[in-house]
């Protein structure tokens, strides 16, 4: 005999039914719109194996934050290709797609490129990278080798504010070592011979030598952080799309 009155069992069956309706619906839209190409991108296709590397397996980047898409910049103080790229990246900076993280670590791969990747730390462990990053980049790149070492470069920081002494305790101190050793063995794992080179996600991995010029290895690190914006919209879709299934049995 079938009652007037309500069953809750039904009631309850047909709301989780509609839950999961929602849920479905809700992850589709997610995923239009993050297949949607952003405003700027054009839409330019580039290829794993020719316009950039993937990293097998993934690289945890130090300083990452969750929920970001890390894009980290490998360079050298005395390269002259990372200089000519540098006003590229600060025009990229100034309008970075939502949700990128810029990091820049510097490449310790020789003496040579150690002694700055030194400096770089030191200035940082000093509280002055963000004053002296680009002086000391143009000074480089005026002087040459004339900045190899690291009296010249106590002599830059001194013209600059900082006393030799502080310098130089900064510079042969156990925290620029530990930062050394870390830039090194983490653009070892990535497999970084040349500067500059751009990690995104700790998955892949681009440098001008792939890009062949300072706009498309832009372009390429955009579509790189596109792309795994969409990679994380739908693991995150998928995992809410899972979880009151995971619920509702849980209940049961």
């Amino acid at each position: 005999m079938e009652s007037g009155r309500d069953n809750p069992m039904k009631s309850q069956t047909n709301r989780h039914r509609w839950q999961r309706c929602l849920v479905l619906f809700l992850w589709v839209l997610l995923v239009s719109v993050a297949w949607a190409a952003p405003p700027g991108s054009g839409s330019a296709e580039f290829d794993a194996g020719f316009d950039y590397r993937l990293i097998d397996p993934p690289v945890r980047i130090p300083g990452a934050e969750p929920g970001k898409v890390t894009v980290v910049e490998f360079f050298w103080y005395g390269c002259p290709h990372c200089y000519r790229f540098e006003p590229y990246l600060d025009k990229w900076l100034e309008h970075k797609p939502p949700g990128a993280q810029f990091i820049r670590i510097p490449a310790p791969l020789n003496p040579t490129w150690t002694v700055h990747a030194r400096a770089y730390y030191a200035a940082k462990d000093l509280g002055v990278l963000s004053r002296l990053f680009q002086p000391l980049f143009d000074a480089i790149h005026r002087e040459g080798p004339a900045l190899g070492t690291e009296d010249a470069l106590a002599g830059f920081f001194a013209r600059h504010g900082v006393k030799p002494a502080a310098f130089r305790a900064a510079y042969g101190s156990f925290t620029v070592d530990a930062e050394v050793r870390r830039a090194r063995a983490l653009a070892q794992r990535i497999g970084i011979t040349g500067v500059p080179t751009v990690v995104v996600a700790g998955r892949y991995r681009t440098s001008l030598e792939l890009a062949g010029s300072d706009q498309r290895l832009i372009d390429i690190v955009n579509y790189l952080v596109h792309k795994e914006s969409r990679r994380g919209m739908r693991a995150g879709a998928l995992k809410s799309a899972a979880a009151p299934a995971a619920n509702q049995s849980t209940a049961r």
